[in-house]
């Protein structure tokens, strides 16, 4: 329904948020910063009930030895809203950055998460929680299955958003 980013995808923030996925979790008290900065001054901070952190498929999550969408929802500061991981990736799908259309990339992720049995999300304002928006395939896909699960709205809080300057 509306996205606040921290900042735009170069740079030293591409470089910090590549090193951050690549095992730098110290990283993660900046860019945290960054974040919830954006956050604090976003339109919807005020409605937000639920985060959920952009889910990894086990497999890669695994591997990797964390979510840092999961580090970066736990830097959040709110007076109420919780960090939720009911949301969860069913299938792998390819890295995204492998993949050069938005049409490749919504085909890559399509029908890729599902919710927990028992979830709460009914009538509930969520905020999804990533590191990079590119495209928005993923971030349009977790919301389309949060939408279906009968969330009332759903945004979206990335540290940055690709392809644009300032």
């Amino acid at each position: 329904d509306k996205i606040a980013r921290g900042g735009s995808y170069g740079g030293s923030l591409q470089e910090t948020i590549l090193a951050f996925k690549k095992g730098r979790t110290e990283l993660n008290d900046v860019l945290g910063l960054l974040i919830d900065s954006a956050l604090q001054g976003s339109s919807f901070y005020g409605r937000i009930d639920l985060f959920i952190p952009v889910p990894l498929h086990w497999s890669r999550r695994l591997a990797r030895g964390y979510n840092q969408s999961l580090l970066l929802a736990k830097k959040l500061k709110h007076p109420s809203a919780q960090t939720c991981t009911d949301l969860v990736r069913i299938r792998r799908t390819r890295p995204q950055p492998s993949l050069t259309t938005a049409s490749g990339r919504a085909a890559n992720v399509a029908d890729a998460f599902a919710v927990r049995r028992g979830h709460g999300f009914k009538d509930r304002r969520i905020c999804l929680v990533d590191d990079v928006k590119t495209t928005g395939a993923t971030l349009n896909e977790c919301a389309k299955t949060l939408k279906q699960a009968g969330a009332a709205e759903v945004f979206a809080l990335v540290a940055a958003v690709a392809g644009q300057n300032s």
